[in-house]
């Protein structure tokens, strides 16, 4: 199926690690080049506004690497919601005591320094990339610590495992965003690189738009693009 070009009426949904910017050994080590900010600049006058991230990271670290990015934010899977710079909203419903659960993972952890343990304000990843022969111990690991908070649901993710809280996805943050203006009434166009973006790109094919698999790997996706370059590149052409 022939990808079509970026309609100035859609609603544009975009995930960050692996979709914007190229994945990196730690999330702390992504490169943001000036052309992808400008780029994002240029998507949301062209679209109205109409332009929002939806990742995993949460919303502060997302702000920190796009600071000038004026659209709206999904974080952590859907469990936080910025506006606005400066303004995060709480989604779910979940309470659970955060930094407990960040030292548990860390204490857990500790005997293999190659793993990294990215703490966030609604849960917590376990990173193997730098060991991959560390992915049963990860597992293990995470779900111990799942079987300790039952209300929290373990995502995985490309060479990690997150616990987040339930009740909420990239799929519902979409939702809560089409009901709101200038979203509202447009067809939404989601892209995405990992299995947590699967439901989102489910999402917006059922509501009469379409959604872009980036890189390898079974998808819901009924568009397919190689690489982060591959987006940019279209995404530029969208815009000429």
């Amino acid at each position: 199926m022939t990808l079509p070009l970026l309609s100035p009426d859609a609603a544009l949904f975009l995930d960050f690690d692996g979709c914007l910017v190229d994945i990196a050994p730690r999330p702390d080590a992504v490169v943001v080049s000036a052309a992808l900010r400008n780029r994002l600049s240029a998507l949301h006058r062209r679209q109205g506004g109409a332009v929002a991230l939806i990742s995993g990271r949460d919303v502060a670290d997302l702000r920190g690497h796009l600071p000038d990015f004026p659209g709206f934010v999904a974080g952590s899977h859907g469990s936080e919601l910025s506006l606005e710079p400066g303004r995060i909203t709480t989604l779910h419903q979940v309470d659970f005591d955060a930094p407990a659960l960040h030292r548990a993972a860390r204490d857990r952890a500790a005997p293999h320094p190659a793993l990294l343990v990215e703490e966030k304000p609604h849960g917590v990843a376990l990173h193997y990339r730098d060991a991959p022969q560390l992915r049963d111990f990860v597992e293990t690991v995470m779900q111990d610590l799942a079987a300790q908070h039952p209300h929290l649901v373990l995502q995985p993710a490309k060479m990690a495992l997150e616990l987040r809280p339930g009740g909420v996805g990239k799929d519902s943050a979409m939702a809560h965003l089409l009901t709101l203006p200038p979203f509202a009434g447009r067809m939404p166009v989601f892209a995405g690189d990992d299995t947590t973006d699967e439901p989102a790109m489910a999402h917006a094919q059922s509501r009469g738009g379409f959604a872009i698999k980036i890189g390898d790997g079974p998808t819901a996706a009924h568009h397919r693009l190689s690489d982060p370059a591959a987006l940019a590149a279209w995404l530029d052409a969208s815009l000429t």
